[in-house]
């Protein structure tokens, strides 16, 4: 199935758990919808085809607007892309030292994670490696200004929440745009995360 156009759909989160909680294990869920109606369908099919449950939520609080619209691609400073399950590690390590991870990009052959608090620091460093036998496993840099963001760790492990999904993960940096995690779930699409990095809570004032 496609979508031809552009779609918004504002649902209630507590609403659209509750109905996922209906699918099974290994069901494939579809989701339906037309601009022109207040509901949207949810379509549980088993791996087996032989059990189709179909769930209507309505929308008519929320909304629903079908528009046509091009929705442009920023430009980010810095490009990381790795493993899933090693930026999944990272930020579970680093999340036992402190609550905040500061991501830098200062050449185009590392990347640098790391983090500080009172009972200590960690740093964990990353080169670029394309010579891997799985592309999954490459680590991929790209970029076009330095960068060194701050982000909260509490966010980004539940960003990892999403490792399952795809064996690989993009970080798109900017100092002036939120962070981008995506997950590429082959074919169907991507799971996108967008996180503000951290202010300093403090700037120097001395001359």
């Amino acid at each position: 199935m496609k979508c031809h156009r552009y779609i918004f759909m504002m649902m209630k989160l507590e609403s659209m758990s509750k109905l996922l909680k209906c699918a099974g294990k290994n069901d494939i869920i579809t989701i339906k919808a037309d601009g022109g109606s207040d509901t949207v369908t949810f379509m549980f099919e088993s791996s087996t085809q032989d059990k189709i449950a179909d769930f209507e939520l309505k929308l008519k609080l929320m909304g629903i607007v079908s528009v046509h619209i091009c929705i442009p691609v920023p430009e980010y400073h810095s490009i990381v892309r790795m493993p899933s399950g090693e930026f999944s590690r990272i930020c579970k390590d680093l999340g036992s030292i402190g609550d905040t991870v500061v991501i830098s990009v200062m050449t185009k052959e590392r990347v640098r994670f790391s983090t500080e608090s009172d009972i200590g620091t960690a740093s964990i460093a990353l080169r670029q490696n394309t010579n891997v036998d799985k592309p999954e496993d490459a680590i991929v840099i790209e970029m076009n200004e330095p960068v060194s963001l701050s982000f909260g760790l509490r966010y980004m492990n539940l960003f990892t929440k999403a490792t399952p999904l795809s064996e690989t993960v993009t970080i798109r940096l900017s100092s002036e745009l939120p962070v981008m995690v995506e997950y590429k779930v082959a074919p169907m699409g991507y799971i996108r995360y967008y996180l503000a990095r951290k202010m300093e809570e403090k700037e120097d004032t001395k001359p």
